[in-house]
């Protein structure tokens, strides 16, 4: 008897039918050093990372605030923004009479590199040799939640699969017992939602996993009172069993899907917890993060958490942090922000550094896009001082493996409103981040209805400045 199923089966669903146990293994091993993603992708150059900690800061901070000082801004406060410059351009709220808001904040130089930071960054500041800042980075989107969902998977419409799902399906994971790609929130609702961490088209079990800040990481994975390992092990292989009798007739990849996620399940029973217990970090580093660190859902724990997770193998950590919307009080909302994820943010880069983890580790902050440098009109100049969304032009920083630290690359107009110099679209840097993971973004594809598509879509090119 034949299937006609299996005829076009690729190696990874091959060695996942083998067996929970030695498919894994043989999968594992070959991951090492090929990429399976449907048959046409490939690890293109020499990995330089093993993982990515992405800290996602939601809402979009005031770059002018943070990290491009514009001096000319302070010169012409008040007065309305040339019509040239807003030209054809499209805002969500930005109106004609829009006025000039100068920096809320000074800036001052950091470290051998003399890289300039707003004085609400006092703790980056003080790792600023181990950051390369990029302040030329532009997206397609203007409102928040494409323009999330755009930064995560490559597309502004939901249903393409997210960063960590591409590398899950194509280097799979170090992790054993925890899922490969996880995801950690604080500071409210995200616009993008669960969108980017979807896997998309690709298998669901891909998928990132949402981890809880306080009991279970994850619901329902502790037994009921009253069932022990024992009889919990022996309900796992009754329905593994049964799983894989109607995979072998059907051929459903997501039967496939669920025997994975089943036995994942069994594995965290005992990882989660010993993952979320902090009890074993010193007094030192807990002081390291600050005081949120004991708190569930603040970014200090999930940052944290996000070493704790590094050093368990997994490959693609996601840290989402929202609160960053400030079409008003630009200034209270910036150092209100500020003051919650500067020292958690710099202290995983100490921590990693220290661990002997930052050599293989990729750490990324950043926001979907800008803010602009003028007021949504000026008869809120004074009111509100909020800024609105700005997709030109906007920072990011980058850290870790393969990155050249110390380093400032792209240049805005002396208003902080266009790139004149290395512009860096967001594809590029999803090329960039898949490239320090040693995979080429063009090869790395899957077929949907017909074509082929990657993360980059048709676009995207490694930043080449920004790796050492």
């Amino acid at each position: 008897m034949t299937f006609p199923h299996l005829q076009n089966q690729t190696r990874r669903q091959f060695f996942t039918d083998c067996g929970v146990g030695l498919g894994k293994i043989s999968l594992g091993s070959l991951l090492a050093s090929h990429a399976c993603a449907n048959g046409s992708a490939t690890v293109g150059v020499t990995p330089r990372v093993k993982r990515v900690i992405y800290l996602f800061m939601a809402g979009a901070p005031s770059q002018l605030e943070l990290f491009d000082y514009k001096p000319k801004l302070k010169e012409l406060e008040g007065k309305p923004i040339p019509p040239s410059v807003i030209k054809g351009q499209r805002y969500a709220f930005i109106q004609p009479d829009a006025a000039v808001l100068g920096p809320r904040f000074s800036f001052q130089k950091h470290g051998e590199s003399g890289t300039e930071l707003s004085e609400m960054l006092p703790h980056l500041a003080k790792v600023v040799d181990d950051i390369a800042v990029v302040r030329s980075v532009h997206t397609d989107q203007f409102n928040h939640s494409p323009a999330q969902i755009f930064l995560n998977t490559g597309s502004p419409i939901p249903g393409r699969p997210s960063i960590g799902s591409w590398l899950s399906y194509g280097i799979g994971s170090e992790a054993h017992d925890l899922p490969g790609f996880v995801v950690l929130k604080s500071g409210g609702s995200l616009s993008g939602g669960a969108s980017m961490w979807s896997s998309g088209f690709l298998p669901s079990n891909h998928q990132g996993v949402p981890f809880r800040g306080q009991g279970d990481p994850i619901l329902h994975v502790s037994n009921p009172n009253g069932f022990d390992n024992l009889a919990q092990r022996d309900t796992l292989d009754l329905i593994r069993d049964l799983n894989t009798k109607q995979l072998d007739v059907v051929g459903d990849p997501e039967i496939r899907t669920r025997i994975e996620a089943y036995e994942l399940a069994w594995k965290m029973q005992s990882a989660a917890p010993e993952l979320m217990d902090f009890s074993q970090e010193t007094e030192s580093t807990l002081e390291l993060y600050g005081m949120d660190a004991k708190r569930p859902n603040e970014f200090a724990r999930n940052c944290l958490l996000a070493r704790r997770l590094a050093e368990r193998g997994v490959r693609f950590i996601q840290v989402y942090h929202a609160g960053w919307d400030h079409h008003s009080n630009v200034e209270g909302g910036v150092k209100n922000q500020a003051q919650t994820t500067d020292k958690a943010a710099a202290a995983l880069l100490i921590d990693l550094k220290q661990r002997g983890l930052l050599d293989d580790t990729l750490v990324i902050w950043g926001g979907e896009f800008g803010r602009t440098p003028m007021v949504e009109s000026s008869a809120a100049l004074g009111r509100e001082n909020g800024r609105d969304h700005h997709p030109q032009a906007f920072t990011m920083w980058f850290a870790g493996g393969g990155i050249r630290p110390g380093m400032t690359i792209g240049q805005t107009d002396e208003l902080g409103f266009s790139i004149v110099e290395d512009p860096v679209h967001v594809h590029d840097v999803q090329a960039t981040l898949l490239h320090l993971l040693g995979i080429d973004h063009e090869k790395l594809t899957f077929t949907y209805q017909g074509r082929p598509f990657r993360l980059t879509d048709v676009h995207g090119h490694v930043i080449d400045k920004l790796l050492s």
